[in-house]
């Protein structure tokens, strides 16, 4: 039995600015750009150098902060988060930024992507004294900081982040500064920014074009940024090594106006539908797009053609990320709620279905099943990204190969199962040139593990003893 229907998420998005009277009406205004990396929570944190105050909670940004809420958040720095729960589960206590007191001053964090031994430092740490009041792996590097020792704050994080592996991108606050940083290996992406004299950070460039920032650099792999009101200093607390930026930031997760590494999403989505048009020709009469991600791909893959490109399929974008689903009928009754075929454009053609990914392959199902029952006479399935075949450790809600169909299951088992005249993956190679990053090497600076099975860094599942590695 296929896993019902559910996409890729991923774990959450980050937005931090220093030196601003108004930074939390600005950090709401960026989280709510970044809303589609996170629903299930979000939370802020300000400093007006005297102390830290935050508000959290669980559900979307227009939930949680009313105008109320954001006016007590008084304060010229803060950092932001919107959640997609996948280490540690949900629960309010798990939303971010986390905030700890101390006798020392306030520490509030907040972290995009998954650490792979957090389950072993947990371990040690809880086995000298440490209690810990979340299942969230980000609170792990709280307790590396403040077990730090007599040291400055800034050595302290850097110690603590030389312990902590997988992907990360940190942002630390105290009353009076705030760190940022991203791993090693790069795998998730974080900007720097200014409005004015203020420093604006976030996960996706979007953000600054929201709040009118200026983008000034991507945070280098292994870079240690500390900003305060003297300006940001930056140095290297790691080695950049083995360069990985997850492939599925430019083929799902971030917005079609963000850039990465200087490569504009919407511009790399175009080339997977271009390079798909080289690998996959197919006779067909309209070319549709899954909405979102999907219709930039399907853009190029009609240009590429000359087969036209139609709106298929129409998303429904009042349907709430509650929407409870308790029964199998129900479940159905949902995916037409949130996607619906475009019965004057698909009726009697030869479509073209282009979507990012096939995950549990439930929804490409019953999305191929709309299309024939709106009249398409045939559905060619393309896919902009290889099939994937292993558990993402980093941050998106993959973690066993169970959940995956095409783990165990060739392109035309996977075909069979959906319904799909044809099914087409796009090759790895496709779609590393079509990325088009400028890093040298096989792989040109992504991580794909999802459909190699080869991982940039160790990793340590907590489903094994915490301190053997995979």
């Amino acid at each position: 039995m296929l896993a019902e229907i559910k996409g890729l998420n991923e774990e959450c998005g980050v937005f931090g600015i220093w030196g601003h009277p108004e930074a939390a009406q600005i950090t709401y205004y960026g989280l709510h750009s970044l809303q589609h990396r996170g629903q299930e929570g979000t939370g802020i944190v300000v400093t007006d150098g005297d102390k830290l105050k935050g508000v959290k909670g669980e559900g979307l940004v227009t939930e949680v902060f009313s105008q109320d809420a954001i006016q007590e958040l008084k304060g010229t720095s803060a950092i932001g988060h919107v959640r997609y729960a996948t280490a540690g589960g949900g629960g309010y206590e798990n939303v971010q930024p986390l905030l700890f007191q101390s006798q020392n001053g306030g520490l509030a964090l907040c972290h995009n992507g998954n650490l792979t031994n957090a389950t072993a430092l947990k371990y040690q740490l809880e086995a000298q004294g440490s209690i810990f009041q979340t299942s969230s792996d980000t609170e792990v590097l709280a307790h590396l900081i403040k077990r730090g020792g007599v040291s400055s704050h800034k050595e302290r994080v850097k110690n603590a982040l030389s312990m902590v592996k997988g992907a990360y991108a940190f942002l630390i606050m105290t009353e009076n500064e705030m760190m940022v940083a991203v791993d090693p290996n790069g795998l998730r992406p974080l900007s720097l920014g200014k409005i004015g004299d203020a420093y604006v950070i976030a996960s996706e460039t979007c953000a600054f074009d929201i709040v009118g920032a200026e983008f000034v650099r991507d945070v280098l792999p292994g870079e240690l940024l500390v900003i305060d009101d003297n300006g940001f200093r930056s140095e290297m607390f790691a080695m950049a090594s083995n360069i990985s930026m997850c492939a599925m930031e430019y083929v799902y997760f971030s917005r079609p106006d963000s850039n990465i590494n200087g490569i504009n999403v919407h511009t790399a989505r175009k080339n997977l539908g271009k390079h798909l048009a080289v690998e996959v020709p197919i006779e067909a009469d309209v070319v549709t797009g899954v909405p979102d991600s999907s219709i930039s791909v399907a853009i190029g893959y009609a240009e590429a053609t000359g087969i036209p490109y139609e709106m298929g399929l129409i998303k429904n974008k009042y349907v709430g990320r509650t929407f409870i689903q308790p029964s199998q009928s129900l479940r159905e009754q949902g995916v037409k709620m949130k996607l619906s075929p475009v019965r004057g454009v698909v009726e009697g053609k030869r479509v073209v279905m282009v979507d990012d990914s096939i995950v549990r392959g439930t929804t490409s199902r019953r999305i191929v099943t709309m299309l024939k029952e709106a009249g398409a006479t045939e559905v060619h399935v393309i896919i902009s990204s290889p099939p994937i075949k292993n558990p993402c450790f980093y941050g998106i809600d993959t973690s066993t190969k169970e959940e995956l169909i095409a783990s165990d299951r060739s392109v035309e088992e996977i075909r069979e199962i959906i319904g799909a005249d044809t099914l087409t993956f796009l090759s790895p190679k496709g779609m590393i040139d079509a990325i088009g990053r400028e890093e040298e090497g096989e792989t040109r600076g992504l991580c794909l593990a999802c459909f190699t099975g080869k991982y940039p860094t160790e990793i340590y599942p907590s489903t094994l003893h915490p301190y053997e590695k995979v």
